[in-house]
């Protein structure tokens, strides 16, 4: 039980890694406070029924006042935060070059991918000062690393998500605040959208692996982090792509 007794905080709960992530720290003894702005009843279901425990906070993390109330009731309750796990994330609706990406498409990944970082750290790091210090895993992407076609706004996100994380890290370092990242290659989750048969054998053809990353391979560099194991690591971004950024 690597987390046994921790608290722990996790976005985009609803599915995919988010999902993944928040059962696997929860079977691994976190209290897990799952927040999505979708229903969270799959995963407090299948928390359940592996033995953990959770709570669930329906909320936006582009809004302040939402990562304020969702904090406020998880230290009411708990008295602390040890892990908060940013993993809400979403692609472009539409096309995503520079050329054709609206200013509103823009924004909405923006508001999502960074802000959504920004707002939880900015919430939770105070409660992990008090507290002695505590480990923050962010959710990057393969895309903030490598050139990928139609990406324009997701890369930049992704890409300040990375050097939001490397700042973070040292200036927080004094306070026993360890700030990692992790960036998934392709992995089979509902961000893919309606992602056809061949273009998933593209995919794999593409990653040296050979397949689609899975959620539960993300959400185990995320326990990592954030377990005690990783106390001197802070700083960097763990890619976790099955080979992909290597050819």
């Amino acid at each position: 039980m690597r987390l046994e007794k921790k608290i722990a905080i996790v976005t985009g709960a609803a599915s995919g890694i988010g999902q993944a992530t928040a059962l696997r720290l929860a079977k691994e003894g976190a209290h897990v406070a799952c927040f999505d702005f979708k229903s969270l009843d799959s995963t407090m279901k299948a928390i359940e029924a592996a033995g953990g425990n959770a709570s669930a906070f329906q909320g936006d993390v582009k809004r302040a006042s939402d990562w304020a109330e969702m904090v406020k009731q998880t230290v009411e309750r708990f008295g602390r935060v040890d892990v908060l796990a940013n993993i809400a994330g979403v692609v472009s609706i539409g096309s995503d070059n520079i050329l054709d990406q609206t200013e509103e498409g823009w924004d909405r990944i923006m508001d999502i991918n960074v802000k959504g970082t920004w707002l939880g750290m900015k919430e939770v790091m105070p409660v992990m000062m008090k507290n002695g210090g505590g480990k923050i895993v962010n959710v990057a992407s393969l895309a903030a690393h490598v050139g990928l076609t139609n990406l324009a706004a997701y890369s930049a996100s992704k890409g300040a998500v990375v050097a939001l994380t490397r700042y973070a890290a040292m200036e927080y370092a004094k306070d026993n605040i360890q700030v990692n990242a992790v960036s998934p290659g392709i992995i089979q989750t509902p961000i893919l959208g309606d992602t056809t048969p061949e273009m998933t054998k593209l995919f794999s053809a593409d990653t040296p692996a050979g397949r689609l990353g899975r959620p539960e391979e993300i959400a185990n560099m995320v326990l990592f982090l954030a377990s005690d194991e990783a106390d001197f690591i802070t700083g960097i971004t763990h890619i976790v792509d099955g080979g992909w950024g290597s050819h």
